[in-house]
Formats: structure tokens, sequence, C-alpha cells
């Protein structure tokens, strides 16, 4: 395994990102790898706003993971700034490799530095391997997640 770079996403990185984010059965449902537009404005809104981070994990010059970390600052909680990880995919051909524990570990401490108190993230009732990569990496299911087609 060659060395590993998390750096910000570009344009060029978004057919591989649009290509990980369909590459499993929900993914395969609600993306269009085959119309890169709407992915490359929302890239151009995420890279304007300072409290968004879309990142790739790079290795050997090859995009094999992504994320996105979102900075809310808040009232609640005592004025807390929190974190949202949101649409974490790792390449098929690096699942098990510790990729994903790099990525989520760079989220946190990337949270820590922006002077955040609370990560916090959502999964899919249906993805049963994530919900226990994420538990053992310390996150717990503590909360009923509710979402509103729009």
């Amino acid at each position: 395994m060659g060395d590993l770079v998390i750096r910000a996403a570009v344009a060029d990185d978004v057919p591989a990102i649009v290509g990980m984010l369909a590459d499993d059965p929900l993914g395969a449902q609600r993306e269009s790898p085959d119309d890169l537009a709407p992915y490359l404005a929302a890239l151009e809104r995420l890279s304007a706003d300072p409290n968004q981070r879309l990142v790739v994990a790079v290795r050997d010059g090859r995009v094999v993971g992504t994320l996105q970390l979102t900075i809310i600052p808040g009232l609640s909680r005592r004025g807390a700034t929190r974190a949202i990880v949101e649409g974490v995919r790792i390449h098929a051909e690096e699942r098990g490799s510790g990729l994903g524990t790099e990525l989520i570990d760079w989220a946190i401490e990337e949270a820590r530095v922006q002077g955040c108190q609370l990560v916090q993230l959502t999964s899919d009732k249906t993805r049963a391997d994530a919900h226990r990569f994420y538990e053992r990496l310390g996150f717990t299911a503590s909360h009923t997640g509710f979402k509103l087609q729009l």
C-alpha cells in the first residue's frame, strides 16, 4: 500500500467520488454517474462554504475514499459547535484495509481543530456493517433519525 493523502476534493475527483457513491445498492438507486453536472455544481457550493470540507483520500494517485465534514455552530449544549460526517465511501478494493478508520480519524481531528464538542453522523438502517464499524470507533447509536424527502 502506498502513502495515503487526505485533501480537499477538486473537480477532477468528481467522477471517482460519484462512482463510489453509486457503488452500493442504495447509491445505485439515487446517484447518476452519467451526468456529473449536478455534482460539479454541488462541489462549487461546498467549496465556497467555509463550514464544509469535502475531502478525498488518495493513494498512488488514485481516489480511494471520500467524506464530507460539516461544521455547525449552535446554541444547544451550551453553545456547542458540532460536526456532521456525511457521504463516507471507501473504494471497493480498499474496504477492510483500515482506510475508513483513517478517514474518520481525520474527520474527528479536524472537528477538534475547528472547536467542535461533538461529532455526529447518520447511517442507513440497512447498513449493518457500517454500524458495527462506527460503534468500533466509539460512536453510539443514541438517537433515531428522521428524514423528509422534498
